[in-house]
């Protein structure tokens, strides 16, 4: 009996799940990949490339934690991709398929200063296409494109920042749990979970606040040329479907992914039938521009178990998030 098997049937003979709870739960049998990143077309023929980037999820730095396995963070994903393409001369145009609430401050940044620079170095162009969310920071690292096209039913803006500070003094209170803290300075334990803040530190953190999203508005200022009227309405942080964006200038065109990928053939002047390409790292059967995978594959089998869970529940910790997160309890 092979290890692998073993501990399949030993989590089936240990775990109960109650009736329901199984959705988004995928069991594999199998071995992380490590393959190298290959090239595969996934439409036209002629010479010219316009390569395919999905970006999907939370954005993070930080490595994705399987149950045997670590897979890379969407930022070393997106820039690996990055990297390989700007080796080949063909590759005239970038589409980065943007399907993200947002996430990290650092991880937005990376990425927005990644393409900003891979596009400086090359001369590609680059059109963003917004999928389901394109929010916060999903939006952020879409301001580097030359042309944004948002899908009709897409939710994008929130341009802003969210800081998030766990706070479980209330159950302490319950289980007559206390923490006591010894520090050189009286702000040194700031946004602390184990007791309230005071006022003079929620006056900080607002500032602190205030000062990443001030940042995040003036690059959209800057890329989007938005009139000081309109970026006032941008600046709370609200939300938009495609239409109203169009309207506020936070995109340029409404339409399908078919119309990006033709946005990019035309401003990087290559032909109809230029190659639409995709680095992955193995083939999958009857690819096209709607697959999302970046790691895993047919023939390599992607953690034993995968709950997904970063699709339904971000991996916060406290710290401050480019992100749009539905349902967060504010003061």
């Amino acid at each position: 009996m092979s290890f692998r098997f073993f501990l399949f049937t030993l989590l089936c003979m240990s775990v109960v799940l109650p009736a329901g709870s199984c959705t988004g739960l995928n069991i594999h049998l199998g071995t992380p990949s490590e393959k190298p990143l290959k090239e595969f077309t996934l439409e036209g023929r002629e010479r010219g490339k316009v390569l395919v980037i999905p970006i999907t999820g939370f954005l993070s730095d930080t490595p994705k934690k399987g149950l045997v396995e670590q897979r890379p963070s969407e930022v070393q994903e997106v820039v690996s991709r990055l990297r390989r393409a700007e080796k080949d001369e063909e590759v005239k145009a970038v589409l980065l398929e943007i399907n993200s609430p947002g996430g990290s401050i650092t991880a937005s940044d990376i990425l927005y200063h990644e393409i900003m620079d891979f596009k400086e170095r090359t001369g590609a162009r680059i059109v963003a296409a917004l999928m389901d969310v394109a929010a916060s920071g999903g939006y952020y690292i879409a301001l580097p494109a030359d042309r944004i096209v948002a899908h009709p039913t897409t939710i994008t803006g929130s341009v802003g920042v969210i800081l998030v500070q766990p706070k479980i003094t209330g159950l302490m209170d319950k289980l007559g749990f206390a923490v006591e803290v010894n520090k050189s300075g009286s702000e040194k334990d700031i946004g602390s979970p184990f007791r309230p803040s005071t006022a003079e530190e929620r006056k900080i953190m607002q500032g602190l606040t205030d000062d990443l999203g001030g940042r995040f508005l003036s690059l959209v200022a800057r890329h989007r040329q938005i009139g000081s009227e309109d970026l006032a309405k941008v600046a709370s942080a609200r939300i938009y479907l495609a239409a109203e964006a169009l309207q506020l200038k936070l995109i340029d065109a409404v339409g399908y992914l078919e119309d990006a990928i033709s946005e990019a053939k035309a401003l990087a002047g290559l032909p109809k039938d230029a190659r639409v390409v995709v680095y992955r790292r193995t083939k999958y059967a009857n690819d096209n521009v709607y697959n999302t995978s970046l790691t895993a594959a047919a023939g390599v089998v992607p953690p034993l178990i995968e709950m997904n869970l970063p699709e339904i529940l971000p991996p916060l910790t406290a710290g401050f998030y480019y992100l749009w997160l539905p349902g967060t309890a504010g003061n």
